[in-house]
């Protein structure tokens, strides 16, 4: 059951492609929930995730950040969990933390960090982190001895993007009170980094659709060039 915000919205977006700069702006106008809702972007590819060379998945920093305070946890030990502590991880910890993961499911971060040196102790929770999408991984930089340059992209907005099963990337670039121009500059960075994260093996039109939508907002579709 659709709530009388979201009816009143979705009679106010035509069923049809949007220009860029023009969907933005009818996000803003549209009817406001009462707290500052997270914007959203889904994009249908026209890749076969299936394949192995047809996935797609990894990184950017939006230039105006997501909105959203990121809770990071950092596993590692010595100097660099001290040179975490000093960048400003949320938590620190090593095979205490894994402990505490494992023993009493503890999830309170949004972001996990570690050192390859520890991918050993970190691989004993990679079932509990995996399907939450906390897992470590070189591909997205959170396996890294640079900690102190991941902490700070994470802190700066980086997001990381990655198909699901429908072939889809669904990626939060900002919130409402942004305003238009910041979030066409944060759609923007994204909309260059799947780009150029296409694989060589897809075929055919690789933009398929794409629709940005507040987090209880109906959905804006936006013409695309790609």
């Amino acid at each position: 059951m659709k709530g009388k915000r979201y009816t009143q919205a979705k009679s106010q977006i035509e069923n049809r492609l949007y220009d860029v700069e023009e969907g933005f702006a009818l996000l803003e106008s549209l009817p406001k929930a009462k707290f500052d809702e997270t914007v959203e972007l889904h994009v249908r590819l026209g890749v076969d995730g299936r394949n192995a060379d047809q996935q797609v998945r990894g990184v950017v920093v939006l230039p105006n950040g997501t909105g959203k305070t990121v809770k990071v946890l950092v596993i590692a030990k010595g100097d660099k969990a001290k040179e975490a502590e000093e960048a400003g991880a949320d938590v620190v910890g090593a095979e205490d933390i894994v402990q505490k993961i494992q023993s009493e499911n503890w999830l309170d971060f949004d972001v996990c960090i570690t050192t390859p040196d520890m991918m050993g102790v970190v691989g004993r929770i990679a079932r509990i982190l995996g399907p939450k999408g906390l897992m470590p991984n070189p591909k997205s930089g959170t396996v890294t001895m640079d900690v102190k340059k991941a902490i700070n992209d994470v802190k700066a907005g980086k997001v990381e993007y990655r198909l699901d099963k429908g072939n889809n990337v669904h990626v939060v670039i900002g919130k409402v009170s942004f305003g238009k121009d910041k979030l066409v500059e944060n759609y923007n960075a994204l909309m260059s980094a799947l780009i150029k994260a296409k694989p060589a093996a897809a075929k055919g039109q690789y933009i398929r659709n794409v629709v940005v939508a507040t987090t209880m907002g109906a959905g804006i579709k936006l013409a695309t060039r790609v």
